[in-house]
């Protein structure tokens, strides 16, 4: 719970443009000291201090912080990347929350899956840095592995289905003496939601998941206001225009007036002397 209000408190002071470091440096006096929660976030303060983002102290806390959630910050710190911090705090918010209400482990892999697919984070970090999370045992390690090479070439709902209680009872109707290849890793209620998803949008089926069962919903990116952006560019649009307007009617009628070039950026030496009569 101190990881949530953490979270949820650096996202609400960012956006009110406070400085990270002031932030950090402040916040460990509000969590609770039967925690470590107030030595790691002196421990962030510094780290940032010295490095300037808040990504390297997260991995390097990796007895604290999950490999997932120093993924999900240093992919906010990217550059290349249009990952707003904002949708950062707000995804190890809801991860931590779902974690101290009793997680399941399916649906802490659906929620990590989701958030790595739809805000295009890349698989080939994305599920190792899940794997490291304790929450997973070795099964879930070795499923987290082959699914790097299975990604885009089988459909994800198939993927759970398969791999579910479901599908194992489908099996045993057909045939009593079927043996899975791998044992199931995902309950009977998922393995149905995925079976009757098959060949849709996964979008579809992360939605039914968290309708039914209360799976933890994916927080997503903020649209930008087109409309206003694409008023203000007619408007700068336009005063470019009438400025242009105003110099072919001064050349015309031969008052024009070179300093007024000055306004599309033209280099001060166009401006005549004013020594010249």
């Amino acid at each position: 719970m101190e990881q949530a209000y953490f979270f949820r408190t650096l996202r609400e002071r960012l956006a009110q443009n406070l400085p990270a470091q002031e932030i950090l440096q402040r916040i460990d006096m509000e969590l609770l000291a039967s925690t470590r929660m107030p030595m790691a976030t002196q421990f962030l303060a510094a780290e940032m201090k010295h490095t300037g983002n808040l990504a390297s102290g997260f991995l390097r806390l990796s007895h604290y912080f999950t490999p997932f959630q120093g993924f999900v910050v240093s992919n906010a710190e990217a550059e290349n990347l249009r990952f707003a911090t904002e949708t950062a705090l707000t995804i190890l918010e809801k991860e931590a929350l779902y974690k101290a209400g009793g997680a399941s482990t399916s649906g802490l892999f659906v929620f990590q899956f989701e958030c790595i697919s739809r805000h295009r984070l890349g698989y080939d970090g994305g599920l190792p840095a899940m794997a490291g999370d304790p929450l997973y045992d070795e099964l879930w390690k070795q499923f987290l592995q082959d699914l790097r090479h299975q990604v885009g070439l089988i459909d994800f709902a198939d993927l759970l289905y398969l791999r579910s209680e479901a599908y194992l009872i489908d099996q045993h109707r057909a045939d009593p003496e079927y043996q899975p290849s791998l044992p199931p890793l995902f309950p009977e209620k998922e393995g149905r939601i995925a079976g009757a998803n098959r060949g849709r949008d996964p979008l579809y089926l992360f939605a039914a998941l968290q309708r039914q069962l209360s799976y933890p919903e994916v927080p997503r990116a903020k649209q930008e206001d087109t409309l206003g952006n694409t008023i203000a560019t007619l408007k700068a649009r336009q005063k470019e225009l009438e400025a242009r307007l105003k110099l072919l009617e001064g050349e015309v009628r031969g008052t024009l007036d070179l300093r007024a070039l000055k306004e599309f950026g033209q280099p001060e030496m166009l401006k005549p002397p004013e020594d010249i009569p």
